[in-house]
């Protein structure tokens, strides 16, 4: 059955490969998409063979393409196996991607999630030529019922001097009515309070507005999101959940929480996935959580009775989840609400709440300074994500990690991080399978003995403990002990030596 249900706009439905033609070389395309959820599919696939037949024919064709996060196979997978993309932002998890930017064959600006839509509306980015946005539906009014993720389309439908759809049938009917989509951001001097004082209020609207006359090309699909399942919480995993959760305990025991914690905030990961679960068995009750995405952890809470209200932009969710979600959809709509990403993410709303971030990293430095982004300080691994948009504004901003990766080869807390992304002022809780380190008010040296005695594997400690002494000996000076050129060349030692491999 036709989702299209304004009739002005049927006589738009077409092919993918026609829709793709209406895409140009040189263009930037904004397309839909966060955490493999709510990406257009067909549209994406159709381009990347177009693109693929005019190289074979001498002919360059590439686009930039501007998305709300990472999205899926069919989109960055097939549009960088095609050499099509010339440019993208504002996060990659695709490792074809990846690759490409790291040979240089394709420039990524990676950048704050809160800070795309701002810089569309601000121009210097350049126009955006083109929109392709998944929607669930189209109502009778023209107005789109929302995809399974909003990150960045009311932007996009906004800004874009064209618009293609596609209408995906395989998106739960019930997702209508779950989406709040707050149209009252302006750029300075025109910016106004946002009215949000708590995770579960609505503000806005739970349909897209769009220009029928920028509608050049409608498509009907019926091809399913594609999200990774998370592994079983290993022992690591279970060991940093139960260090935050006893964390919880005693921030609430000293009324530095209330009883119910502040609003949650997830990145992305097992990790992360495993710490929310094992709130299912914790003591907290009427849990909410203020975040990007919603995981496999969520439901669990949700279902537990645990978690009052999940405010996200979308699911990130494994295969078995998304099918418990769509099977009883309208049970879990009522208590979630999915709204852009831009104000999921954005400074003041996570600071008003108190929101409790919790991220991940790629290495810590005993000082506290987190790289989530590189390896070796010059390899993009992902990006930053939200990650920043929380850690600086968060009322408590906590990174979490194994304390070795590479079955022990390599340890994820060193003398000084090859790259910061987060630096030590917005990293106030450090937590490995080894313990939790409360960095809240410690001074640089204070903060190196509590990281290396807390967090670093006993294997690496030693080392750590070693570095930490020298540089007390020889540094210029002593507010922040350091060796000039350790960043890299703690990696480079164990690189050189075989007992470390990256």
């Amino acid at each position: 059955m036709s989702r299209i249900a304004n009739d002005s706009l049927r006589d738009r439905i077409m092919s993918a490969d026609d829709a793709a033609a209406l895409i140009t070389s040189g263009s930037t395309v904004g397309l839909t998409g966060f955490t493999g959820s709510g990406y257009p599919k067909a549209v994406p696939m159709a381009l990347a063979a177009r693109i693929e037949a005019e190289h074979a024919a001498g002919n360059p064709f590439r686009i930039r393409v501007w998305t709300g996060a990472s999205t899926g196979p069919e989109l960055d997978g097939a549009l960088a196996k095609a050499d099509g993309i010339e440019f993208r932002l504002p996060y990659n998890s695709d490792p074809i991607a990846r690759e490409k930017i790291n040979r240089g064959e394709m420039e990524y600006f990676d950048m704050h999630l809160s800070q795309v839509a701002p810089m569309a509306w601000q121009g210097f980015l350049g126009p955006l030529d083109t929109a392709v946005v998944e929607v669930s539906g189209i109502r009778a009014d023209g107005s789109l019922i929302p995809s399974s993720s909003v990150g960045n389309n009311k932007t996009w439908l906004d800004r874009a001097d064209q618009i293609i759809l596609e209408v995906n049938r395989w998106q739960n009917p019930a997702l209508e009515g779950m989406h709040d989509i707050y149209y009252g951001t302006a750029l300075p001097p025109h910016r106004v309070p946002i009215p949000l004082v708590r995770p579960d209020d609505r503000i806005g609207d739970a349909y897209l507005r769009v220009d029928p006359a920028k509608i050049v090309a409608i498509i009907e699909t019926e091809a399913p999101d594609r999200n990774l399942p998370f592994a079983a919480p290993d022992a690591s995993a279970h060991a940093i959940a139960g260090h935050l959760i006893e964390f919880f305990r005693h921030e609430v025991a000293r009324g530095r929480l209330p009883a119910s914690l502040l609003p949650l905030q997830s990145g992305v990961g097992n990790i992360a996935n495993a710490v929310l679960t094992g709130l299912v068995t914790g003591p907290f009750d009427a849990i909410t959580s203020y975040t990007e995405v919603i995981q496999d952890g969520m439901l669990d809470l949700l279902d537990s009775g645990k978690l009052r209200m999940a405010s996200a932009t979308a699911f990130s969710l494994s295969p078995e989840a998304a099918a418990r979600l769509n099977a009883d959809m309208g049970a879990y709509r009522d208590r979630m609400i999915l709204r852009p990403q831009e104000i999921s993410n954005h400074p003041e709303l996570i600071r008003r709440l108190g929101c409790l971030a919790m991220n991940g990293l790629i290495e810590a430095d005993i000082y506290g300074n987190v790289n989530s982004t590189h390896i070796v300080g010059s390899r993009i691994q992902n990006g930053i994500g939200g990650s920043g948009d929380f850690a600086r504004n968060a009322y408590v901003s906590i990174f979490m990690t194994p304390s070795t990766a590479r079955n022990g080869d390599i340890s994820a807390i060193v003398p000084q991080a090859s790259h910061v992304d987060h630096i030590s002022q917005d990293v106030q809780v450090l937590v490995t399978e080894q313990g939790l380190a409360d960095l809240r008010g410690l001074s640089p040296k204070q903060r190196a003995l509590t990281i290396i005695e807390n967090c670093a594997h006993p294997d690496y400690r030693p080392a750590l403990a070693d570095y930490y002494r020298c540089a007390r000996e020889g540094s210029y000076g002593q507010q922040t002990p350091t060796l000039p050129g350790e960043a890299l060349s703690w990696h480079q030692r164990f690189l050189d030596t075989g007992t470390m491999r990256m």
